[in-house]
Order: structure tokens, then sequence, then C-alpha cells
């Protein structure tokens, strides 16, 4: 995932200081992926250094200010019309069977398992907070946790085929 474009994103509304940019990314995300404040501004170093944002000037309380430049603006439209592949691959879970495989791995059921029972506590905790959005207005939010809800059943279909063979 992009901070550096979900920074410029934000930015994109308007112009921003580095903690604001935090504490927007984190209600974008809806608190569930915490962002340091490190982060923040080593990515903004980049960004300015990349001519990707620049810095007006202080607010009131002496924050240093950034804005998305018209290079900014561009280099975010190029991304968001990126498409994003899906590499098998790269999950984690899939590269740790092939592995377990690999080796025969004689705990694998328990491995599935354990696998499963996490993926059912993401379930429910989606779940739980689809039920607190009903009436929040925050319809790309629901449709992203729809999405998750999704790719968490079809993940468990799997788990279960696998721990089957």
């Amino acid at each position: 995932m992009s901070v550096k474009h979900s920074l410029l994103a934000l930015l994109y509304e308007k112009p921003r200081h580095g903690y604001e940019l935090k504490t927007g990314f984190e209600e974008m995300v809806q608190g569930m992926w915490p962002l340091n404040a490190g982060q923040v501004y080593t990515t903004l170093d980049r960004l300015e250094r990349d001519s990707l944002v620049e810095t007006p000037g202080h607010d009131k309380k002496d924050r240093k200010l950034y804005t998305i430049t018209t290079a900014g603006k561009e280099e975010l439209w190029r991304w968001l019309e990126e498409p994003v592949g899906r590499s098998l691959f790269k999950d984690e879970f899939y590269f740790k069977f092939l592995c377990a495989n690999q080796v025969t791995y004689e705990n694998r059921q328990s491995m599935i398992r354990n696998q499963k029972e996490t993926m059912i506590k993401d379930v429910l905790h989606l779940t739980h907070l689809k039920k607190q959005m009903v009436g929040s207005g925050n319809e790309t939010m629901k449709l992203l946790i729809e999405g998750a809800l999704l790719h968490l059943e079809a993940d468990i279909k799997w788990l279960d085929m696998i721990a089957e063979t």
C-alpha cells in the first residue's frame, strides 16, 4: 500500500501539516492502520525532494504546511489509473503453504487451522465494523469492507479445500 499516494490524496483536498496528514490517513482507513509520525515526515521529505509537494510556509501555530504540486497531482492520477496485480506468491500464507510442502511440514493441518481461526476473527471484526457504520454515510468504507469479507470468505473456502488434501 502506498503511504506516499495517500498523502498526495489528502493534500489534494487542502494544504495540511504533518500531524494533520497522519490523523487524516488514520481517519481514511478507519483506524485500522495506525501510521507512524516518522513515516509521514520521511515520506513528505521524499515527496518534496521529488517536487510532488511543496511548502508554502507555516500555519498560525508555526507548523510547516505542505501542498500538492501539479507534478504531484499527475503522479496521483497516474497511480490511481494503474491496475493492481494480485500476485499469488506475495500472499504470505500462500508462501508459507508452499514452504511447508517443500519441507513436508508435519504440522500442516495445525498451520491451516490457525490461519482459518485468524480469518474467522477478521470476518467477525469486519462484520462488527460494518454494523457500526450503518447510517454513517461512509459508502466507500462499506464497499471496502464488503470486498474484504468476500475475499476472506473465498480464502476460508480455499483453506477448507487444502485441509482435505
